[in-house]
C-alpha cells in the first residue's frame, strides 16, 4: 500500500504490454536477466503505491510464427509455435516479480495446466483485487492474432483503467525517430487519427477495440526508470491516446 506521504495513484487497475523483443535487452536472442530484474523492480513500485497491475507479453525473442510462415511454414502451426514462446517470457516474469516478494499468476489462452493456469476472467479478476500481478500469455489463444490484440482484449476484460504500452521510444512520433531527426513527439492523440496517419501504434485491430471501448493506451520508454509508477501517480509521460 501507498505510504501516507506518497501521492495517491489516478489509476486503480492497469495492463502493461510487453513485448517479447524488449526482454532481449542487448542480446540478440532471449531473455536478458538485467531487463527482466528492471521491469519486475518497476512492476513492484506499481503495486506498492496500491496498483492492480496485468501483463500481457509478446514472443518474438523467443520465436516469431509470422516471420517463418513466409518462409513456408503453415501460418497457423507458425503462430501456434510463437504463443508458447509467450508463455516461457510469462513464466521468466513470474519468476522475477516473485523474487521481489509478490505473487503471481501466469494464465494462458491455451491450455498448458502443468505449468500455469487457464485465463478465466473472473479468476484474473479476484486475484487482482487481492493484490497478485497476472501475466496472460499465448496471445488470444487465436492464430493470426497478434499480442497486442491480446493486450487491448485482455484490458478491457477486466476492466483496466489505463493499457500501457512499453516501447524503445519515448511516445508517438510523426515518423520514426532513429530514422528521421525531424519526426516530432505527440503529446496526445486520438484513436482516428493513430489509424488515419498509420502511425504504427499497435495493429489495427487492437487500436479499433481500444477506440470502441473507450480504453485509453500510453505508450512510452520502458528504459526510463521509475517511469512506470510516475504515470500511475498521473505525469504526463509518453503520448496518452484517447477516444
Amino acid at each position: 500500500m501507498p505510504s501516507d506521504s506518497a501521492p495517491a495513484p489516478v489509476y486503480k487497475r492497469i495492463l502493461l504490454k510487453l513485448s517479447g523483443e524488449a526482454l532481449m535487452g542487448s542480446l540478440n536472442f532471449g531473455i536478458a536477466p538485467d531487463v527482466m530484474n528492471f521491469v519486475a523492480g518497476e512492476i513492484k513500485s506499481a503495486i506498492d503505491a496500491g496498483v492492480q497491475v496485468a501483463v500481457v507479453v509478446g514472443g518474438g525473442n523467443i520465436f516469431r510464427g509470422e516471420g517463418l510462415a513466409r518462409g513456408g511454414m503453415d501460418r497457423v502451426t507458425g503462430d501456434q509455435m510463437g504463443m508458447l514462446a509467450t508463455v516461457i517470457n510469462a513464466l521468466a516474469i513470474q519468476d522475477s516479480v516473485e523474487r521481489l516478494g509478490l505473487e503471481v499468476r501466469v494464465q494462458s489462452a491455451i491450455r498448458i495446466n502443468e505449468v500455469c493456469e487457464d485465463f478465466i476472467r473472473r479468476r484474473a479478476v479476484s486475484h487482482l483485487e487481492n493484490g497478485r500481478v497476472v501475466v496472460f500469455a499465448a496471445g488470444t489463444g487465436n492464430p493470426f492474432f497478434t499480442t497486442d490484440s491480446a493486450a487491448a482484449l485482455r484490458a478491457v476484460e477486466i476492466g483496466a483503467d489505463l493499457m500501457l504500452k512499453a516501447t524503445k521510444v519515448d511516445g508517438i512520433y510523426t515518423a520514426d525517430p532513429f530514422k528521421d531527426k525531424t519526426a516530432t513527439k505527440y503529446e496526445h492523440l486520438s484513436y482516428d487519427e493513430a489509424l488515419n496517419k498509420r502511425l504504427g501504434v499497435m495493429d489495427q485491430t487492437a487500436m479499433v477495440m481500444c477506440r470502441d471501448q473507450k480504453m485509453k493506451l500510453r505508450v512510452y520508454d520502458m528504459d526510463r526508470p521509475g517511469a512506470l509508477l510516475r504515470i500511475v501517480n498521473g505525469e504526463p509521460i509518453g503520448t496518452l491516446v484517447t477516444v
